[in-house]
């Protein structure tokens, strides 16, 4: 059996339903004495909130005198307890945000070896996912109240706070952390962070976001092991399903996929759209590399006809509108929009 003062909402209903109760049966009790509803109204409202300014009318006969005494006993008693109930909610809430933030600030003090996530925006709310169901432990910055008391209620560990600010990293526990990612949709402050994570913590690992691919090198020399172009990405996943889909399903067959077991060796795979008018077209396979300066390989052409060729010999040429298959390592996106844009 739960107790009588277990949960202050359902004393507060109880106590509202209570005084309402009892000052409707007032109202009935003055109004069946001659009263109009408006003066059976002010009097109990009256009198239920301890004003005494007075009676309405003469309260003269026993029954009315009755109908006052009970309102006065019960309704003052149940005001004052709804006045108390209204207090002990207000107070519980506060004590239940003070514990919370200090039960999250203890949990994330024992932490070790764990990631950091800042921001929680689309790509923050799948990678919490992601990081939860592979078994890591991790925590969440965002500068949102909102978006933070969210995360906590989808059951992560999230901390309100600046991630450019350097004692909020260090609340997160940067110095104990393996990894950081961040995740957010601003490049300066994706590279402001991780120049800030970096000077905290050398030996971290900084997976960062960009949306513009020059802010790929500035990330990288900022200090981030990988950046992940989401846009570049999503667009030229979209482009290769389009214009090249031979050639995508070749290199990307299940779950043993070349451009799978080329991210376990941290290399990326891509396929790019000789444009009418780069450099590339015209030129040979050879001559493209030798151009990029060791920044990727070409390991796969499609020609607009369909025709597909894995490994191209250094002798091929690339013609206009081939899908042009490379392989390279992070930061081969100005190499890249050199030779092909």
């Amino acid at each position: 059996m739960q107790p009588l003062l277990g949960s202050p909402l359902r004393n507060l209903l109880a106590g509202l339903a209570f005084v309402l109760t009892v000052g409707t049966l007032a109202i009935v009790g003055y109004m069946a004495s001659g009263w109009s509803f408006g003066d059976s109204l002010y009097m109990v409202v009256m009198t239920v909130f301890t004003v005494g300014y007075g009676e309405v009318r003469p309260v003269a006969t026993p029954a009315l005198r009755a109908i006052t005494i009970g309102l006065i006993a019960l309704g003052c008693t149940g005001m004052i307890f709804l006045t108390g109930v209204l207090v002990q909610a207000i107070t519980a809430s506060q004590f239940q945000q003070i514990l919370g933030v200090r039960r999250m600030h203890k949990d994330i003090d024992a932490l070790s070896g764990h990631v950091i996530v800042c921001g929680y925006g689309r790509i923050g709310l799948m990678l919490a996912r992601d990081l939860r169901a592979g078994g890591t432990p991790f925590v969440i910055i965002e500068r949102s109240e909102e978006r933070a008391a969210d995360a906590r209620a989808q059951g992560f560990l999230a901390m309100q706070g600046d991630a450019t600010d350097e004692d909020c990293l260090r609340a997160a526990g940067i110095l104990r952390a393996r990894a950081l990612a961040t995740v957010l949709p601003d490049d300066a402050v994706n590279v402001f962070i991780t120049l800030s994570a970096r000077s905290l913590n050398r030996s971290l690992t900084i997976i960062a976001r960009g949306e513009a691919p020059s802010t790929e090198n500035k990330l990288l020399q900022a200090g981030a092991h990988r950046v992940v172009l989401p846009t570049h990405i999503g667009a030229e996943r979209i482009a290769e399903l389009l214009l090249f889909p031979h050639l995508a399903d070749l290199l990307n067959d299940g779950e043993r996929g070349l451009a799978r077991d080329l991210r376990r060796i941290g290399l990326e795979l891509e396929v790019v759209a000789a444009a009418a008018g780069s450099r590339c077209v015209g030129t040979t396979v050879a001559d493209v590399e030798v151009a990029a300066a060791g920044a990727f390989l070409v390991v796969g052409l499609e020609r607009r006809g369909g025709t597909s060729l894995l490994q191209p010999a250094g002798d091929v040429v690339i013609e206009a509108g081939d899908g042009v298959a490379i392989v390279g390592r992070p930061g081969r996106a100005m190499a890249v929009q050199r030779a092909f844009f």
